[in-house]
């Protein structure tokens, strides 16, 4: 980059990191054959019923401004579906519509911490956590998950030890991208009490909430735990559950008091989320169920076929993912995961993100998506095995 410019920049842009997952996806795109299993989508569509919900809205000529909390109808269909998945009341007043669960991230850290506080993160984590945390002046202090060679966990005492005077929020992704870690209700209603203790905030990202594979049809939630003056924000996205990644639109909840500030923060950045899309995700709360239960049980495929592919390779370990829609694992004498994410789309026409990627703690592992269809999983893992044998 030119310096002339480049130093006059904020020292937050500057800063700001590449994408690691960004960088093997620009690499890869367009590879004749490559089976791409490096982003955080599946390979269906957006379904039709919820596409035609946008077209019939685009016939009505819904495409004037709009409320910056996003449309009534879809704030009171989110609090609907919230009150089916937790068997509870939920205020609409609750429920703010964002240009996707990224907005909705950066949202929640500005009204909580920015120039010289601190956010503590649990890692190896989504890279975007910390770029967001950082670009907005806030610090992002890691607290590396352990890995013993079957599972991840997450050390509390650590956690809360890395708690400082400056620290004004603990960020909480789980079900967890990458790794599939899994709080138990037990961890999250410590992590609570602490908070609490602490008067710090809480961001939850329960993006992965639905994609569970034990017997439950859920991942226990701070849903399962909060009152009404608890200070947890919950982000999310349409984009995992109804296959509406490219559509970027998710939502933000928190309690209602905080509605004007929100409101705000919304009108400065984009001032707001477009009707027709608005109409579409409606359509997807409202008439998607059997769509979601089909993506996880696609996904829980897509696990098992991953998972008995590499634990008969001698070279690699992983957890099986309790979460999420990723399988997490490191290979032996390939510690350059940086280099090895480009190494396997020339050697074995496969694109899986680097753990480079996810900060500290990942560093020795590869990140790829199972929420794809059967025949290109077992086609990449022969691929693999074919790789790891050569």
């Amino acid at each position: 980059m030119n310096e002339h410019f480049f130093s006059a920049l904020r020292r937050e842009a500057r800063e700001a990191p590449d994408s690691g997952i960004v960088e093997v996806f620009n690499y890869g795109r367009g590879r004749e054959g490559l089976i791409p299993l490096w982003a955080g989508e599946g390979d269906l569509p957006t379904p039709a019923f919820i596409c035609e919900a946008v077209a019939r809205s685009l016939q009505a000529g819904e495409t004037f401004y709009t409320y910056q909390r996003g449309l009534p109808e879809l704030r009171a269909a989110l609090a609907r579906y919230h009150e089916r998945l937790f068997g509870r009341a939920f205020s609409p007043e609750r429920f703010f519509i964002t240009g996707g669960g990224m907005q909705a991230i950066q949202i929640a850290i500005a009204a909580t911490a920015g120039a010289g506080d601190e956010l503590i993160l649990p890692t190896p984590a989504w890279p975007n956590f910390a770029a967001a945390a950082g670009i907005g002046g806030a610090q992002s202090v890691s607290v590396p998950l352990g890995f013993d060679g079957t599972r991840w966990n997450l050390d509390l005492d650590r956690l809360f030890a890395a708690a400082g005077e400056r620290t004004r929020v603990i960020f909480i992704n789980s079900p967890a991208n990458p790794t599939g870690w899994m709080a138990t209700e037990e961890e999250l209603r410590e992590i609570l009490r602490f908070a609490r203790e602490r008067g710090l905030w809480i961001i939850a990202d329960e993006v992965y909430l639905r994609f569970v594979y034990g017997e439950t049809p859920r991942a226990p939630s701070f849903y399962d735990l909060i009152e009404e003056d608890d200070r947890v924000i919950f982000v999310n996205t349409f984009s995992k559950n109804w296959a509406m990644t490219g559509w970027r639109i998710g939502w933000l909840s928190a309690p209602a008091a905080l509605g004007g500030v929100i409101e705000n923060l919304i009108q400065y950045s984009t001032s707001g989320v477009a009707a027709f899309m608005q109409r579409g995700a409606i359509a997807a709360v409202e008439g998607g169920e059997d769509f979601v239960r089909a993506q996880v049980a696609r996904a829980a495929a897509g696990r098992k076929i991953v998972c008995e592919s590499l634990a008969g390779s001698n070279r690699v370990r992983f957890a099986w993912p309790d979460g999420a829609f990723y399988l997490f694992f490191t290979i032996d004498g390939a510690p350059d995961t940086g280099k090895l994410g480009l190494t396997l789309v020339d050697e074995a026409n496969i694109g899986i993100a680097p753990g480079t990627a996810f900060g500290p703690g990942g560093v020795a592992f590869m990140r790829l998506c199972f929420a794809r269809k059967a025949e290109d999983l077992s086609e990449a893992m022969r691929r693999l095995g074919a790789w790891l044998e050569s």
